[in-house]
């Protein structure tokens, strides 16, 4: 058991056309919503932006696997995106289970009395709060960094 290593992470939430940004308190005590980037060419860029003016020292990337486990098409654009981060930053990106992340955050939204319309824009950060928090609270239990890492992206070759 290595315990709890302290320090602010991002939640990164990867969506086809957004990627919600979360982040916590250097404790890890609270996961809270940062902002929601457009999914295009600037992404990577502006997360590494934000991790920076955040001063965080990891990224935690959702990997939206389905319910059995098994990988999904948005699993292995999670997997892509993850690895063009790694290869794009110093800092350690991990990849950990999101299943029903964004089911939760529209689930949570909804109980505000919030439509999925109106959501649209902030249901990414809440989804990136709730596998932050996640990851935050498997790594208090185990005393172990969550999921797994992730190496950086090959170049072609």
């Amino acid at each position: 058991m290595t315990g709890f290593r302290r320090g602010v992470r991002l939640g990164i939430d990867v969506g086809k056309a957004r990627v919600g940004v979360a982040r916590c308190d250097p404790d890890g005590m609270l996961a809270t919503p940062v902002e929601t980037v457009p999914r295009d060419d600037a992404s990577i860029a502006r997360i590494l932006t934000i991790a920076d003016e955040q001063e965080a020292f990891e990224l935690v990337v959702g990997l939206p696997l389905n319910m059995s486990g098994d990988d999904t098409p948005s699993t292995r654009d999670a997997r892509e995106f993850a690895a063009l981060l790694a290869s794009s930053s110093a800092r350690p990106v991990r990849l950990v289970d999101e299943r029903l992340s964004t089911v939760s955050a529209h689930a949570a939204l909804r109980g505000t009395g919030r439509s999925q319309r109106s959501s649209r824009s902030i249901v990414d950060q809440v989804a990136a709060v709730i596998l932050l928090q996640q990851a935050l609270d498997v790594e208090k239990s185990s005393g172990r960094a969550p999921g797994s890492a992730v190496e950086p992206a090959q170049e072609p070759t």
